[in-house]
C-alpha cells in the first residue's frame, strides 16, 4: 500500500488531497503543524507539504516564516521520506512583465522592503531548502488560485461561487473589486492529480500547477450571466497590470497533466443552479 504524510491536511488543498489519496487506496497520515520532527523511527512515505499562510501572512510574519520554511526544514532534516512535494505559489511571478509568459526557470524579483514580498521571500526560502536539503527527492508545485465549487474556500472565486449559489436567478451580486482584475484559476481536482503525479513521477525541481490562462473578472461576470443568469456589479473600475501567464508546458509534457479551464469546469454547475424567482419588497411574490 502506498503511504503518504500530508502536512496541512486540514486546509483547503490538503483536505481535498487527503480525500483523493484515500479514495485511491493510499494509507494517509495527516500530520499536525505542531507534530514533532525529525522523525526517523518510521517512514513518512510521500510527503505533501500543504502548510502555509495566505490571507494572514502580513499580520503574522513569524508564523509565516515557520509555516513556509521553519517546519519544512525539520521535515527535510528527518530524511525519512520517499519524496516530498512542497506547495508554493504562482504569485511569485506577480512582479514580472505581464506581456511575457513565465515558466519555472524564470528569475523572480523580490524586494525585502516590499510588505507583500514577505510571502514571496518565505516561499522562495522553502523552495531553496528543498533544493539544498533533498535534491532530487523534494519538488515544488507552484499553485495558481485553487477553487472547488463543491467546497468553497475563502479565496475570491470560492467566495464568489458561494454567493452565486445563494443568489436567485435574476439577482445581482455586489463585489468590492474591478472588472479588470485577472487571475489564473485551477480546480482542486486537477491540483491533487498534479501533486500525486509530481510526487510519483516528477523529475524536475519545480512545476507550475495552473490552468495556463488568466481570467479577468469581466470574463467571470459574462460566464455567470450567460450560464446562471446572475449579474455581478463591481464597486470600482480601477485598472491593474495583469499577472504574467504561468506556463504549464512542463507538467503537461512530462506528466501528461491537462487541467480544465474555468468555463469548461463550471458551465454545467452554473446551469444546474436553481432558477428561483426574486421576491419583491415586503416579501410578496
Amino acid at each position: 500500500m502506498k503511504r503518504a504524510t500530508v502536512i496541512g491536511g486540514r486546509g483547503f488543498v490538503g483536505r481535498g488531497l487527503v480525500a483523493h489519496l484515500r479514495s485511491t487506496g493510499w494509507q494517509v497520515e495527516v500530520a499536525a503543524r505542531d507534530a514533532e520532527f525529525p522523525r526517523r523511527d518510521t517512514s513518512l512515505g510521500h510527503v505533501f507539504y500543504c502548510a502555509g499562510m495566505t490571507a494572514d501572512f502580513a499580520r503574522r510574519p513569524r508564523d509565516t516564516v515557520e509555516a513556509h520554511a521553519g517546519l519544512l526544514a525539520r521535515v527535510l532534516e528527518s530524511d525519512a521520506f520517499d519524496a516530498l512535494v512542497y506547495l508554493s505559489s504562482t504569485r511569485l511571478y506577480d512582479g514580472l512583465d505581464a506581456a511575457t509568459p513565465v515558466d519555472e526557470d524564470t528569475p523572480i524579483a523580490v524586494s525585502p522592503g516590499h510588505p507583500r514580498h514577505l510571502y514571496d521571500v518565505t516561499k522562495l526560502a522553502g523552495e531553496t531548502l528543498c533544493a539544498a536539503m533533498a535534491p532530487g527527492r523534494a519538488r515544488v508545485a507552484r499553485l495558481a488560485c485553487v477553487y472547488d465549487e463543491s467546497d468553497p474556500d475563502d479565496g475570491f472565486l470560492g467566495q464568489l461561487l458561494a454567493r452565486v449559489h445563494a443568489t436567485p436567478a435574476g439577482g445581482t451580486i455586489a463585489l468590492d473589486s474591478s472588472p479588470h482584475f485577472a487571475r489564473d484559476y485551477v480546480h482542486r481536482d486537477d491540483v491533487v492529480r498534479a501533486l500525486v503525479a509530481i510526487a510519483e513521477r516528477g523529475t524536475r525541481r519545480a512545476y507550475n500547477v495552473a490552468s495556463g490562462t488568466n481570467l479577468r473578472n469581466d470574463g467571470l461576470a459574462a460566464l455567470i450571466g450567460r450560464e446562471a443568469h446572475r449579474s455581478l456589479a463591481f464597486a470600482h473600475d480601477r485598472d491593474a497590470p495583469p499577472p504574467p501567464v504561468a506556463s504549464v508546458a512542463r507538467a503537461r509534457d512530462e506528466l501528461g497533466w491537462h487541467p480544465a479551464g474555468v468555463a469548461d469546469r463550471l458551465g454545467a454547475w452554473l446551469r444546474a443552479l436553481p432558477a428561483r424567482p426574486l421576491r419583491h419588497a415586503e416579501g410578496h411574490p
